[in-house]
């Protein structure tokens, strides 16, 4: 019988898969691949969460990370917002590099 922590490590790989598996086929728009990048990075910071506590280690290195989780989560939108601002929409068949 599989205890806790292995259910929650299995959990936290099959987020990091589901995130991998989004941004390889949700690739028409970049808020998609935005929030299935947010995806991954939530699953790595639970497996270094559970794998953390159960070795028990302070978790400041896991804070941190988290830290740098949400400055990415706010560039990824700020970028978002500026792209839909000057082309129209997110669709990222519409953009080209000659015109950008």
């Amino acid at each position: 019988m599989l205890s806790l922590s292995y259910v929650w490590e299995i959990s936290s790989f099959f987020m990091v898969f589901c995130g991998v598996f989004g941004f390889i086929c949700g690739y028409k728009h970049l808020l998609n691949t935005l929030l299935s990048l947010e995806f991954m990075m939530l699953g790595v910071f639970w497996t270094m969460s559970c794998y953390l506590s159960n070795i028990g280690v302070e978790s400041f290195f896991v804070l941190f990370f988290l830290l740098l989780i949400a400055c990415e989560g706010a560039l990824g939108l700020t970028l978002l917002v500026s792209i839909v601002r000057t082309h129209g929409n997110d669709c990222l068949w519409s953009f080209s590099v000659l015109k950008c």
